[in-house]
Formats: C-alpha cells, structure tokens, sequence
C-alpha cells in the first residue's frame, strides 16, 4: 500500500496548491483507451503448503466514466484478459487467465492549470478461467475486494487527455487442486496504467 499512499497524498497536495475551476461537469462522459500492468505483490501467499509467486502481465485497458455531479464520477474499468505465470516452490508451476472489472467513485480535483489530480475507491471482481497445470485439475475461485486508484489527467485539447493512475486491488482467490483445497493465493496488486481519456 505504500505507493499508493504516496500517491495519495502527492495528489492532494497537487490539489491544495490548484486554483479551484469546473475540472468535469454533471452528465459529462469520458472514455479511455490504454495499456495497464497488474503487478502483484511479492508475498502471494502458500499453496499446497509451499510459498507461491504469481508474476505480472500487462494489456490494454477501457474506462468509462459518468459524471453524476460536478468532478464526481462513476468509473467501469475493464481490460483484455491478463495471464499469470504461477510458482509454487518446490511443487509445480501453472498460468491462469483473469478478468479484474472494477467500479469506482472517483473525485476530480478542479484546477486552473492542464494538470487534473484525482482519486477514487470502490469494488472489484477478478473472474479467473483457463487454469492450466502439469499436476492435476486446478480451480481458482472468483474474488470480490475493494480498489482504491490516484492518478492525474494531463490535457492535451478541450476534450483530451493522457492519464496515469496507480491503483491498488484486493485480490485473493482459494485454490482447489482435482477438488481439494490448496490454500489461499493472496495477490493483491498495484496497477499502473497509461491512457488516452475523451470526454464526451
């Protein structure tokens, strides 16, 4: 959690020093198109008793966002299917595919100047599908757990931007080996992602 609470509170300070003005208006939309790494953190927790490390993967990102007040907005991300690499020490490795949809409250700082803090939080679902490994049938479980982001828009017309935000997901899923349990992988990663926003 660390980045993003840097993240945060650099964001804030951007918005302390901004002189207020209308950053994004009540019924506006935006859509994004980007590139976006999940990263999970280095600790991801035992299966089968063994430590396990899930390695990371980027691919293309779309938002969409509806302003239901002045700077405030509700946000869908959704992506390409990420595939993850797993390592369980000293048993056996896997991949695995997933779909992280996340919907988010997001505030947008109102400044004068071309650069547009802002923050959000909400929930997440990762539905993971094509599970494939060497030692036997593995199941990995849907996960439902809170997402918080900070990010900036850097405008580039009156109804483009470039962003770049850093979000943080709780992400865990229960692991199930030919049916039986296996523990519980905590993956739990900080996004970085990259955009281009038009505003509608």
């Amino acid at each position: 959690m660390k980045p993003v609470t840097s993240a945060l509170a650099l964001a804030a300070a951007c918005a302390a020093l901004a002189s207020p003005a209308l950053a994004q208006s009540q019924g506006d939309w935006t859509f994004g198109i980007g590139v976006i790494n999940v990263n999970p953190k280095s600790d991801n927790g035992t299966l089968a008793g063994q430590p396990t490390t899930i390695g990371s993967d980027s691919q293309i990102s779309l938002t969409a966002e509806y302003f239901i007040r002045d700077n405030l907005g509700i946000e869908l991300l959704a992506a390409t299917p990420f595939e993850h690499d797993i390592t369980i020490a000293g048993v056996g490795s896997a991949t695995t595919k997933h779909l992280p949809p996340t919907l988010s409250l997001n505030y947008h700082f109102p400044t004068k100047g071309k650069i547009k803090p802002f923050i959000g939080a909400g929930i997440n679902y990762t539905t993971f599908f094509e599970e494939e490994t060497a030692l036997g049938v593995l199941e990995l479980k849907d996960s439902w757990g809170f997402a918080v982001q900070v990010g900036a828009d850097w405008q580039i017309s009156d109804r483009g931007a470039m962003r770049l935000n850093v979000r943080y997901m709780d992400i865990d899923t229960d692991a199930y080996l030919g049916g039986a349990s296996i523990g519980t992988a905590e993956i739990d990663p900080v996004t970085v992602g990259v955009s281009y926003v038009h505003r509608f």
